[in-house]
């Protein structure tokens, strides 16, 4: 017993007595240590976010089915094409749209389609007031200019307000609008530093005053300041113009024929009725399916790099414990024989070369879980090939929106856990014994005799 403690003392002081050596052994180590700890790390960080991924599938698609049969009756006409319901329309990066508007005669005629229920008029038009914003490109950042917010003309009128979704709804602060508030506006919550304004407070907007008489929580939504439809179209100057109208019909079966005939009558609009809803859901399903199918496939190659990566670190391990204990025994052989001399049997000699590299592969695996603390993201990274997902979804209050893709990619970030931690010094410390078995085994067959001669 006393001389098993003592090979543990003899081989401390046989580790710090080679300072230089062991700190390069120990840093080689750690790397290879790291690296195999940051790749399960990277692995894992992936499967959260392909079920991350999976989830908002799921709900995204869950969403946008209740929100088209929520409008199923329901056929948008509009005069821009980015302020439709197509899930996939480009949002302008600079300066505003080319915005068109039409006469609001249109609403009477058609009110005249047979099947038609309701026509709500709405105007909406950028402001000419802009703001900057720092984007970035494949090409590098680059400055661009958007219009600080958008003017949303509704028809306040009681019996549509209560009927019919055209303002919104998460009031987070004061009220929403009513019948009569031609003087009154609804802003977004990402206005309230641009306006410096909160309820009560009096906002201009191109040259006249608003009171504000409630903030709505915007979330990703654009910047939006809703007011009654015939102020928004004075201050606007554009006096008896509409930019997209809600069209109602009485029944889904009218769907399909109402919308046609708008097309028909006015080719300038337009036109999503439910069934297009419904088309834009199956391409937005078929493009969901192919980026799950891809990210499945890239997780798969990424577990089988990470197989080949830890076999490789684990055989680099165990190697640099080999050949520096193989070195160790040649270079100590003469001390290999005294300790025999002395009574040291077979045993004590290769207990003692396996504690040093224990001590050594544990010290390794504690140099390692430090790098791998710090550079994980950057091994896995670096290592596996990464999953391009969708990001987070939000849902607007339009309507006829539904969730879409908001970030083309989103990563999990490799973070080395307690788990991760343990695992990785026991496995250097079995590692560190396993790679010294061979030259303490070898240690131990030195015959006294011939250790004592040796040079």
């Amino acid at each position: 017993m006393v001389k098993d403690l003592g090979a543990l003392t003899r081989a401390a002081k046989n580790i710090s007595r080679r300072k230089v050596r062991t700190f390069l052994v120990v840093i080689a180590l750690g790397f290879s240590i790291a690296i195999m700890v940051s790749i399960p790390a990277g692995i894992m960080a992936n499967q959260e976010s392909m079920q991350r991924m999976t989830e908002n599938f799921a709900n995204t698609i869950t969403a946008m089915q209740e929100e088209i049969n929520k409008t199923a009756t329901l056929i948008e006409c509009s005069t821009n094409p980015s302020r439709g319901m197509q899930a996939f329309r480009p949002v302008p990066f600079f300066g505003g749209m080319n915005e068109t508007f039409v006469d609001e005669t249109i609403v009477d005629e058609i009110y005249s389609i047979e099947g038609v229920k309701t026509v709500i008029p709405f105007l909406e038009k950028s402001s000419s007031e802009y703001i900057s914003e720092i984007i970035n490109t494949p090409w590098g950042s680059r400055t661009v200019y958007r219009p600080a917010y958008t003017i949303m003309g509704v028809c306040l009128n009681s019996s549509i307000i209560a009927s019919y979704p055209i303002l919104p709804t998460n009031i987070t602060d004061g009220e929403g609008l009513s019948e009569g508030d031609s003087g009154y506006i609804l802003i977004s919550s990402n206005l309230t530093s641009y306006f410096e304004a909160y309820v009560g407070a009096t906002v201009e907007i191109n040259g006249e005053p608003f009171i504000v008489k409630g903030i709505f929580e915007s979330a990703n939504q654009p910047r939006t300041v809703y007011m009654d439809i015939s102020t928004a179209q004075r201050i606007t100057g554009l006096p008896g113009k509409v930019s997209r109208l809600y069209v109602y019909v009485v029944d889904v079966s009218y769907s399909a024929k109402v919308a046609d005939e708008i097309k028909v009558m006015y080719p300038e609009l337009y036109v999503t009725s439910y069934q297009d809803r419904l088309a834009n859901l199956q391409r937005m399903q078929e493009v969901y399916t192919q980026t799950l199918s891809s990210a499945e496939s890239s997780i798969a190659q990424a577990q089988s790099t990470a197989t080949q990566l830890i076999i490789i670190a684990v055989a680099a391990t165990s190697l640099i414990v080999f050949f520096v204990m193989l070195y160790s025994v040649r270079e100590r052989t003469k001390e290999i024989g005294i300790l025999k001399a002395i009574g040291f049997s077979n045993w004590n000699v290769m207990s003692q070369f396996m504690i040093e590299g224990m001590l050594i592969g544990l010290i390794g695996g504690v140099a390692g879980v430090i790098i791998g603390s710090i550079a994980a993201p950057f091994f896995s990274s670096l290592l596996l090939p990464q999953i391009n997902l969708f990001g987070g979804l939000q849902r607007t209050q339009r309507p006829f929106q539904y969730p879409g893709m908001v970030g083309a990619q989103s990563y999990n970030v490799a973070t080395l856990s307690p788990q991760f931690v343990f695992l990785a010094l026991c496995a250097a410390a079995i590692l560190g014994t396993l790679g010294s078995l061979y030259p303490a085994w070898r240690a131990s067959r030195i015959s006294p005799i011939e250790a004592l001669r040796y040079e």
